[in-house]
């Protein structure tokens, strides 16, 4: 699914690349919205196999920066860069364990979205009002403090479905996106931890176009 996802980006932009005329435009949008993150957490030790589940609510706000391209038949296909970190969430534990096991401590993580890009297009419906597809590229980047081992990061591919309306050079958008499912195992130490995780998001987008 992954190599398929891939394909249709890279596909996506050199259509976008290859139909490039006067229309082109760039400017900056300011988002404010919701993720939703399940997670569940996995034990590797011989003394210890269990799980632990959490869901996370976290709004945020924040900015990208767009350029797109606006074709004859009034379908717009852009490109967005989001420079700020998105939090998913964070959390902390404090265990205790018999000295034999050297598994007391505390354990704290927190995971962020970094360099989201979105390849999107733009579908006229209606008057002013359109329908949003869009494509998203990210890594989510894990911090973390465990007593013997951490985790890394990972790169994950997005969809995105939304609705907007266009009022000269300004849009307003309202978006859900639902990404891959992310996995993470643990290196260093003696521990084979790893930890799953389901993000959505829903986001109001305001733009400006230059």
């Amino acid at each position: 699914m992954k190599n398929i996802i891939r394909i249709l980006f890279c596909s996506a932009i050199l259509v976008w690349t290859s139909n490039l005329k006067a229309e082109v435009s760039y400017g900056i949008a300011l988002q404010a919205g919701q993720v939703s993150t399940d997670g569940t957490e996995t034990e590797g030790t011989a003394a210890d196999t269990s799980t632990r589940t959490k869901s996370i609510d976290e709004r945020f706000v924040g900015a990208d920066l767009f350029i797109e391209n606006t074709l004859a038949n009034g379908y717009t296909v852009g490109l967005s860069y989001v420079p700020l970190d998105i939090e998913l969430g964070s959390g902390s534990r404090t265990d205790t364990a018999a000295v034999a096991e050297n598994d007391a401590g505390t354990r704290k993580a927190s995971a962020d979205v970094e360099d989201l890009i979105t390849l999107y297009t733009n579908i006229p419906i209606s008057g002013d009002y359109y329908a949003l597809f869009g494509i998203h590229h990210a890594t989510v980047s894990t911090s973390e403090t465990l007593p013997n081992s951490k985790y890394g990061d990972e790169d994950i591919f997005g969809g995105q479905i939304g609705f907007g309306m266009k009022s000269g050079n300004i849009k307003y958008e309202v978006a859900y996106s639902d990404f891959e499912d992310i996995s993470i195992s643990s290196s260093g130490g003696d521990n084979n931890n790893s930890v799953s995780a389901d993000a959505d998001a829903i986001t109001f987008r305001l733009s400006y176009g230059f």
